[in-house]
């Protein structure tokens, strides 16, 4: 039995981990597994729990049998005993957030993944990331790529003025170098998509140099990002670091040429398939639009991106974790 905490659900309300566990469940038979969750249900399917203080911190405590594998969604072990795995995402805490919050994070990661069976990375990169904070045995390392959902898929939509920002903005994501590549480019507009409200800082910064140049769309369904993508000249991804990065995967199945950093897991997850800048430079990123707006530059892109996300799925990303779990019993 494959026996998972959703303590994920405790934390966000939506989310490229929770995307993960339920892609995961959605490919699994109904008796192959029990995914327990906090306060309230996510599926008809799963087992409620009454929390904790402190739940996210704690050891999962409900008695497992010998035979169980447990996946945690978010760095927890069993208080039984039972065989574990562990899912690393990144190591955006310990590259960029630091004190006590990091101290406390990478305590809880290092605990699980030092003490699971088998270990998935999302990435090369992040399994190399791993080994470097967090040493383990090779052998105990599988790396499993995320997947895209089928709901990206080129509409052949008429191409709009504007590009695209997606997801977190702060820190690494540079998101104010992003404002100011764009705002070189007179009528070209920036729509942004996620990564929660605006802040005063934001605002401030758009207001100065895209004034009603901009949109923010919030959270939006896949049916709606979608759409953005379809329409949209380019997506700027000119983040520092990623796990994995699937805006990027997301865009080029729908037909949007991506713009991203050379850096991390962008170029292993990208190739050549994406426009990929040496450094996050508003210079770059501007030469990078002008050459997607002018010549057949979109449309190589576009061919190129398709071909490239053929590599990603969800069916691919459960069959080869269901593999991981079949190794350990």
């Amino acid at each position: 039995m494959i026996v998972y905490d959703g303590i994920i659900n405790s934390l966000q309300t939506h989310g490229g981990i929770s995307v993960l566990f339920n892609e995961l469940k959605r490919r699994m038979s109904p008796d192959a597994f029990k995914y327990y969750t906090y306060n309230k249900k996510i599926s008809s399917e799963d087992i409620l729990l009454k929390p904790r203080l402190l739940e996210r911190y704690r050891d999962f405590d409900v008695r497992l049998n010998n035979s169980d594998i447990f996946h945690s969604t978010y760095y927890r072990l069993p208080n039984t005993s039972s065989k574990v795995v562990t899912t690393v995402h990144d190591f955006t805490y310990e590259k960029y957030v630091g004190g006590f919050k990091t101290t406390v994070h990478s305590y809880q990661k290092n605990r699980s993944i030092v003490n699971s069976d088998k270990v998935i990375c999302v990435s090369n990169n992040t399994a190399e990331d791993l080994i470097k904070f967090c040493p383990i045995s090779e052998s105990k390392i599988e790396v499993v790529y995320n997947g895209v959902s089928d709901d990206y898929h080129f509409l052949n939509l008429e191409c709009q003025d504007y590009v695209v920002f997606v997801g977190a903005r702060s820190l690494y994501k540079n998101f104010d170098i992003a404002i100011s590549a764009v705002s070189k480019i007179s009528d070209l507009k920036l729509l942004i998509v996620g990564g929660g409200s605006l802040n005063v800082s934001e605002m401030s910064l758009l207001e100065s140099k895209l004034k009603n140049r901009f949109e923010y769309k919030g959270f939006l369904s896949n049916d709606e990002l979608n759409s953005v993508y379809n329409q949209a000249i380019a997506l700027i991804y000119p983040s520092e670091y990623e796990g994995f990065g699937i805006p990027v995967i997301e865009a080029q199945r729908a037909g949007c040429p991506v713009i991203a950093v050379n850096v991390s897991s962008i170029p292993e997850v990208a190739g050549d398939s994406a426009i990929l800048i040496d450094s996050p430079k508003a210079e770059l990123i501007y030469d990078a639009i002008l050459m997607l707006l002018s010549g057949s530059s979109r449309k190589r892109f576009q061919t190129l991106g398709f071909e490239n996300g053929k590599r990603f799925s969800w069916d691919k990303c459960y069959a080869e974790t269901n593999k991981v779990y079949q190794s350990l019993k």
